[in-house]
């Protein structure tokens, strides 16, 4: 009886986490020369040059200085195609590039949808290595635009990664998150809307998983973006964040999502290089 008392305060305890939004920042008049800024789809911060990177589902890698108080305070530096070994750009079927993240020794790592990949890139975007797949022939992606969406690095898991829909197989609302190094995995229910996705996915301080949801149905259907706290060793989850169109909300299409300090995180949106939306980032904290 103790121990189950006691397993009951911990999980509250795990779970007593609060989300505040700290600033939104619109991007839409940021420019770097010879590039095109919009469709962003991941960031990653290096803590310790204090450089934000951002990238594009189109394959370029944007670079900007970054501090963070109460507020973002941002410069942008320059920007660099995704390269092959050889140095070159890679042919436009080839650059859906969808997840960024650093690992615990500062490798930078992107994953890609079409053909699921993972590649360790250098600060300037050229491919380093390609790692191995553990999953992919046994968990098939649904299709070529349902790739490896989201990517994230854990200090006890290594890699984490999602496709943006749940597997070949699977109903959509029950997602898979999968470790690269360890060949390890979670099922995680997603919330009840209708082509609920993970878009991203980021370590919070305490070791859970912070996953970003967005479920669209349509111009005239609802769109809803969820920011949902996942414990990899209860698979509990709970919903940190939510807006919806169906509520009036003003929503954007959210895709990324990085840690930028303790309790302090950012999300960014995909504009989809559209008049219509913005790209958009969000500054909050989990206190």
């Amino acid at each position: 009886m103790k121990k189950i008392v006691l397993f009951f305060f911990l999980s509250i305890f795990a779970f007593s986490h609060s989300l505040k939004i700290l600033q939104k920042v619109n991007l839409d008049r940021v420019a770097f020369e010879g590039f095109n800024f919009s469709e962003l789809s991941d960031l990653a911060y290096d803590s310790k040059h204090h450089i934000l990177y951002m990238v594009s589902d189109k394959g370029v890698l944007f670079r900007f200085r970054a501090t963070f108080d109460e507020k973002v305070h941002l410069k942008p530096l320059d920007a660099f195609w995704i390269k092959n070994k050889k140095g070159k750009k890679l042919i436009f079927w080839k650059r859906d590039s969808e997840g960024l993240t650093f690992d615990k020794r500062g490798r930078l790592f992107v994953s890609f949808e079409g053909k699921p990949r993972v590649w360790q890139i250098s600060k300037k975007g050229k491919k380093k290595k390609a790692l191995k797949l553990w999953f992919s022939k046994r968990f098939k992606q649904r299709s070529r635009n349902k790739g490896l969406e989201a990517l994230a690095f854990h200090p006890k898991y290594g890699l984490i990664t999602a496709y943006e829909y749940a597997p070949k197989g699977y109903k959509k609302c029950n997602q898979i998150i999968f470790s690269l190094q360890k060949k390890k995995l979670w099922h995680a229910k997603l919330e009840p809307f209708k082509n609920c996705a993970i878009t991203a996915l980021e370590v919070m301080d305490n070791g859970n998983f912070l996953i970003l949801e967005r479920a669209y149905s349509g111009i005239i259907g609802n769109f809803a973006i969820s920011l949902i706290e996942f414990n990899p060793k209860t698979n509990q989850k709970k919903l940190l964040y939510q807006i919806q169109s169906a509520n009036g909300d003003d929503v954007q299409n959210y895709e990324g999502l990085c840690r930028v300090g303790k309790g302090r995180y950012l999300m960014i949106s995909d504009d989809n290089d559209s008049f219509f939306a913005s790209s958009v980032l969000v500054y909050f904290a989990i206190e």
